[in-house]
C-alpha cells in the first residue's frame, strides 16, 4: 500500500526522487514506475499503477460508446495520462503541464492513499489536509469495519 507523506524537491533538471516505499511498492507489483494524470477534484496530481489505470479504463470502456460521459472520462483521465519512469536514481520527471495543474513550482509532496497516491504542493496539501480532517470527523459515522463471521479466524 501507499502509506504517509514525504516532500521531496525537484532538482534544476525537472527531476524528483519518488519516496522509497511507493517504489518499493510498485517494484514488487512490476513496475518501474507510474501513472499520473491531474485531479479532477484538486490542484494535484493522481497517481497509480499501470493495472489501476487499465482498472479505470475499463470501467470508462463499459460506458455506452456513443454517450458523451464516455467521451468526457476518457478525455479528461485517459488523454491527461502520463507513464512516468523511475532513472536509476528512484526519479521521475513530471512534465510541466502536470505540475502546472498542481501548482507546483519547487518541492513534492507524495501522499499516500492506500491503492493509490497523490502528488502536491505542499502548501496546498496543509490547507487540503485541515479541510478533510474536519470533513472526515464529520463523517466519522459513514466508515465501517467488515464484521467477521462466528468462527472466522481474526
Amino acid at each position: 500500500m501507499f502509506l504517509s507523506s514525504f516532500e521531496n524537491k525537484i532538482d534544476k533538471k525537472g527531476r524528483v526522487s519518488v519516496p522509497a516505499t511507493f517504489r518499493s511498492h510498485l517494484n514488487s507489483m512490476g513496475y518501474n514506475g507510474f501513472i499520473s494524470y491531474p485531479s479532477f477534484n484538486h490542484n494535484a496530481l493522481e497517481a497509480c499503477s499501470q493495472d489501476r489505470i487499465e482498472k479505470l479504463s475499463s470501467a470508462i470502456d463499459s460506458l455506452n460508446p456513443f454517450e458523451e460521459k464516455r467521451d468526457y472520462f476518457a478525455t479528461s483521465v485517459l488523454s491527461e495520462s502520463e507513464n512516468l519512469q523511475f532513472d536509476t536514481e528512484g526519479r521521475v520527471s513530471i512534465s510541466e503541464k502536470l505540475l502546472q495543474h498542481a501548482k507546483i513550482t519547487n518541492n513534492v509532496l507524495f501522499v499516500g492513499l492506500g491503492k493509490t497516491f497523490q502528488i502536491w504542493e505542499p502548501k496546498i496539501f496543509d490547507k487540503f489536509k485541515t479541510f478533510a480532517k474536519k470533513k472526515a470527523f464529520q463523517n466519522r459515522s459513514n466508515l465501517k469495519w467488515e464484521q467477521k463471521q462466528k468462527g472466522e479466524p481474526s
